[in-house]
């Protein structure tokens, strides 16, 4: 644990991770309500997350930082070998980042950081949040499960906090973000961090399909989709996830199609939409569940995370899921439909919350 350091008023430097969009996407909320908050915000990104982000708030400054560029593999047996191939590269991403760190507090006067999972962006000299829902990171043996929880907690335990966005009380992750062991920094749950506002609209869509994730499998299950689309009666919405891009896709007459959507319009999206299908990220998760919305979660094969999500989730009545490599697109809608759904009212994080936690880091 990092010796004590005291939070002053100023700037704040926000650095989500780049494994897919949603880490950069449940930032928003949190940014903000730091800028409501009077604070100064500046971002660390890249590419698609740095895309996402600039168009959220254009007045902000951007500061180039790698990001880890996680590759996936296309078979569901063989990611956990891809990720491991990789662990050399990350670990030098990490020592990377932290000499970025040292250099960009100096440079800016950055008086707190706040890191969505980017492990190498703690400090000696202030306050580092780690934002994290998977303190325990899902894994196919118990005795991997523990390793991955000892190196999860050797780097949290470098910052001053853990923020978890979940409920303390009743949880939405599981042991996901309330494990049986938790680490030696103090841990505080932040509430869903959620980017829509719920608006009372009309339902004018029978489907909104949301793709997202990391390559190559949102690209697979876009084949998937666009397979079946024809088929598929109704009013139907397409988001390709993918910032920046001007491709053009032949769909049906039924079907819109958009690369990518601001907060707003995404938000009457889901809100317009009779049903929503898309990946079990604990992003979307949490927005789904902010609006109370029937949804067929179709988890990233491979990815443990996403798969327990999905299960744990229906279990608890939030949603109806099936795997990519069952999905009959058709079929699985009618189910989503008549599922006997149980929603709650989750607490959401908001700028009181903010407060709260802030206040934290000078006790």
């Amino acid at each position: 644990m990092p010796p004590p350091v005291t939070f002053n008023k100023g700037k704040v430097l926000v650095a989500p991770l780049d494994w897919g969009l949603g880490h950069a996407t449940r930032c928003i909320p949190l940014i903000r309500a730091l800028t409501a908050s009077g604070y100064e915000v500046l971002v660390a990104a890249e590419g698609a997350q740095e895309e996402l982000l600039r168009r959220e708030f254009p007045e902000l400054q951007f500061m180039y930082l790698a990001g880890y560029r996680v590759k996936y593999s296309k078979a569901r047996w063989s990611l956990p070998f891809v990720l491991m191939k990789q662990a050399p590269y990350i670990l030098k991403i990490i020592a990377k980042e932290q000499a970025w760190l040292k250099q960009t507090i100096k440079e800016h006067n950055i008086s707190l950081v706040i890191s969505d999972n980017r492990y190498g962006l703690y400090s000696d000299s202030i306050p580092a949040v780690f934002i994290t829902h998977q303190l325990t990171i899902k894994a196919p043996f118990s005795w991997l499960e523990k390793l991955l929880r000892k190196i999860n907690y050797r780097y949290i335990n470098r910052f001053t906090a853990c923020w978890v966005p979940d409920m303390a009380v009743t949880p939405v992750a599981g042991v996901l973000s309330h494990p049986s062991e938790m680490p030696d920094v103090p841990v505080h749950y932040m509430g869903l961090l959620a980017r829509f506002e719920a608006e009372q609209l009309p339902v004018i869509y029978d489907q909104c399909i949301v793709l997202s994730g990391p390559e190559p499998q949102r690209t697979l299950l876009e084949k998937f989709i666009l397979k079946d689309l024809p088929a598929l009666s109704g009013k139907t919405v397409l988001v390709r996830g993918k910032p920046g891009d001007t491709q053009e896709l032949n769909v049906p007459n039924h079907v819109t199609v958009y690369n990518h959507l601001d907060t707003a319009t995404m938000a009457r999206a889901f809100v317009q939409s009779d049903l929503i299908i898309c990946r079990s990220g604990y992003t979307t998760v949490m927005e789904l569940l902010q609006l109370r919305k029937k949804a067929l979660l179709i988890p990233t094969p491979g990815q443990t995370e996403q798969e327990y999500l999905a299960h744990t989730l229906m279990e608890s009545g939030f949603c109806f899921s099936v795997t990519q490599q069952e999905l009959k697109l058709l079929q699985d809608t009618d189910k989503a439909r008549t599922f006997s759904y149980r929603f709650t009212n989750p607490e959401i994080f908001n700028g009181v919350k903010l407060q709260q936690l802030l206040a934290e880091l000078n006790r």
